[in-house]
């Protein structure tokens, strides 16, 4: 299933001029990076080329080798990793390649940066559409004292969100606390708005019950990481400027995702990672314990067999299943930042990954989505099963046990966030670049880049 694009014939003028201009440029920078590979003595450019690839394969598979095994070949992957960068470094200087292979990668570099922009600015700009609210009146917050490293008491959120009108239930860290039941329990006493400062995980609990009530939910971005703040537009280095909302804010329509009958508002993740969080001393030594449990989890020794059923597509044998709240920017999630324009598409992301050795794990370096190890796609609904009675899964970070078949969905516009008014945006990401398009925009062959 792939989503609605824009076409270029479809854009305004002054965009599709600007666009078709950087099409051409981004055409010569491609060629002047073949050229710069051209003008390398003797057979320079081809060593250049031959090298840098040969580069990337060996640093991909001595990184498989260093995850996926114990011993002497972790070790030896571990090698190549580090290894394989020097080399081809020392060989580029010994050969006295850099000032081609420089330009080469620059020029290649600008001609990919400009091929994205020139297909962002004939296409319809990814933003949700906000609508103006009026202030609420007896809003209640939940905040997580720790969260964040204790970002609550840093930026002063209690004091300025009771300045605002609201009123702050601070949780009992100390104690395992029920925020779906506090939440219920604030709407059962009048309040017409939910809020949550802390981690995304928290989040989507409360979300839950503000859609339930038809209730605004507002997001301060005190969590960790903070992923749902960033797509949402809210500005993560400010968690205080996140109550604006309160006085000046106004609403998106949002879509929530659901995993055996819980909802989320980031991901859902099956297969190696999930299984690696499940384990009690993630907590204390992720890295170490994640090194341990890989090679077991990548090799199948230990890991649950993962069969995706989604709307047209059947994956079977996956090692790790991403299933998203909206799609990703890019067909390779963890590019561009992780990054989802929007979150009123009504689908899901949907991004599996199988791979078996070290040659599958260069082609998915090399390759990306198209390499057969990766498949990336759109579903409303997804079911997972296994050859086991339940399957861990790890929901906006949260590890947990869910019996098998695991099914997640979509509930399109359920949730009504309040955001400020002012607030930084979400910088619309490239789009996946596609050269037969980018050559037909550079000569006006709108027909031709219909077709492609």
């Amino acid at each position: 299933m792939s989503l609605p694009q824009s076409h270029p014939s479809g854009a305004p003028a002054r965009s599709r001029l600007s666009a078709r201009w950087l099409a051409r440029l981004a055409l010569a920078c491609a060629l002047g990076a073949l050229a710069a590979l051209g003008a390398a003595t003797g057979r320079g450019g081809l060593l250049i080329l031959v090298v840098g690839v040969a580069g990337v394969v060996l640093t991909a598979m001595g990184t498989w080798w260093a995850l996926s095994h114990h011993g002497v070949v972790r070790v030896a992957g571990a090698l190549l990793m580090a290894g394989v960068p020097v080399a081809v470094l020392v060989i580029y200087a010994r050969e006295d390649l850099w000032p081609p292979a420089l330009a080469a990668v620059a020029l290649w570099g600008a001609a990919v940066v400009c091929a994205g922009l020139a297909l962002r600015s004939v296409r319809q700009p990814d933003r949700m559409q906000a609508v103006a609210c009026s202030p609420p009146r007896n809003p209640v917050l939940i905040m997580n004292p720790k969260s964040g490293g204790g970002k609550v008491g840093r930026f002063g959120l209690v004091e300025k969100a009771e300045a605002l009108g609201a009123r702050v239930v601070l949780l009992d860290t100390s104690v395992r606390v029920d925020v779906a039941a506090i939440a219920r329990q604030a709407v059962a006493e009048g309040a017409d708005l939910l809020g949550v400062a802390g981690g995304d995980g928290t989040q989507a609990r409360v979300a839950e019950v503000a859609a339930e009530y038809d209730l605004p939910f507002l997001v301060v971005s005190a969590g960790t990481r903070n992923h749902f703040a960033r797509d949402l537009g809210l500005d993560r280095e400010d968690p205080a400027g996140c109550l604006d909302a309160l006085a000046d804010g106004e609403e998106l329509r949002i879509d929530l995702g659901v995993v055996g009958g819980r909802a989320f508002v980031n991901t859902a993740s099956f297969g190696v990672y999930a299984e690696v969080v499940q384990r009690p001393e993630y907590r204390d030594a992720q890295a170490e314990t994640a090194l341990d449990a890989l090679p077991d989890l990548l090799l199948g020794y230990a890991g649950h067999r993962l069969d995706v059923v989604t709307d047209e597509t059947r994956l079977e044998a996956q090692q790790a299943l991403l299933v998203s709240n909206n799609p990703y920017a890019t067909p390779e999630p963890m590019a561009a930042g992780g990054r989802r324009p929007r979150l009123d598409l009504g689908v899901l992301g949907v991004v599996g990954i199988r791979v078996n050795n070290a040659a599958q794990a260069a082609a998915v370096a090399l390759r990306g989505a198209r390499s057969a190890g990766l498949r990336s796609l759109t579903s409303h609904r997804v079911s997972i099963g296994s050859d086991t009675e339940s399957i861990p899964v790890a929901v906006d970070g949260e590890a947990l046990i869910m019996p098998a078949p695991v099914v997640c969905s979509i509930r399109p516009g359920v949730l009504r966030v309040r955001v400020p008014r002012l607030r930084p945006g979400s910088p619309a990401s490239l789009p996946p670049v596609q050269w037969r398009e980018i050559f037909a925009l550079a000569f006006n062959r709108a027909g031709r880049a219909r077709a492609s």
